[in-house]
């Protein structure tokens, strides 16, 4: 049996609880830490999974998944580091955060293993890669791997290309969240009831990337099928390009990127 302690208990590592619950762990092989008392009573009501502090998380876990905000990591290594015993697996959810941080805070030769999920988590749909600290093994990798796989889809990549990770996928979602924002808001001024639009272009959405998934096929095939000579849609795409929204989306990207290097940095 391998228990497994989430400490940080907010979507992601809620998530992450439901999808190795849904995946065959026992409640009693899972335990997680929430620094909101009220928080902590609702979560382990909700799941049956309990709630301990980050020592005691250290000290009895086999895998410790760290799931809070970059700038909160500080206390908690301080408090993880005392307790947690030889070889134990550390997993670095948190966006920014190099292995070596863990590496100098946590025993020598503690095992890390840095990932960048993704929200789409909670609905066991999350783009999370991963990539090994100076100790991690083939076998750690798999475990990661594998309670990963219970959320989601999962990649292996170096570490030096985490940032790039964190701006593509990790932030991703709030890209097309925003995209089908300005959309709907489209369909409205055109005419149409908030409902239906939302319910119009979330569908096209979830469809869209069906076929992406499904066909295989580059971007630009799928775009060109929708592409009539002289037709409707190839005037909005000139209407993109004018407006430079291609170039906008490369520099966003770019400049989220930049952040997640500077969060390591700090």
């Amino acid at each position: 049996m391998t228990r497994i302690a989430v400490i940080g208990a907010g979507k992601i590592g809620e998530a992450l609880l439901v999808g190795l619950l849904g995946a065959g762990h026992a409640p009693d092989e899972l335990v997680f830490t929430e620094r909101y008392p009220e928080r902590a009573e609702e979560l382990s009501a909700k799941l049956g999974v309990k709630a301990v502090d980050v020592s005691t998380a250290g000290s009895t876990a086999d895998v410790v998944v760290v799931a809070v905000k970059p700038q909160d990591i500080d206390p908690v290594l301080a408090e993880l580091g005392p307790a947690l015993r030889p070889q134990t697996l550390v997993v670095s959810l948190c966006a920014g955060l190099p292995t070596k941080l863990y590496e100098d805070a946590l025993p020598a030769g503690t095992p890390v293993v840095r990932v960048m999920p993704n929200t789409p988590m909670v609905v066991g749909e999350a783009m999370s890669a991963v990539s090994p600290g100076t100790h991690a093994t083939e076998e750690h990798l798999s475990t990661v791997e594998k309670m990963l796989g219970s959320v989601g889809r999962v990649v292996r990549v170096p570490e030096s290309q985490q940032d790039a990770v964190t701006a593509l996928s990790g932030s991703g979602p709030a890209y097309f969240f925003y995209l089908v924002e300005a959309m709907i808001d489209a369909g409205i001024l055109l005419g149409l009831p908030r409902a239906v639009a939302a319910d119009l272009i979330v569908q096209s959405a979830f469809g869209a990337a069906r076929m992406l998934r499904e066909t295989d096929d580059h971007p630009v095939i799928l775009r060109e099928a929708v592409t009539s000579p002289a037709g409707t849609t190839i005037a909005a795409i000139r209407e993109l390009e004018r407006h430079g929204v291609r170039a906008a989306l490369i520099a966003a990207i770019e400049a989220a990127r930049d952040r997640s290097v500077e969060l390591g940095k700090h």
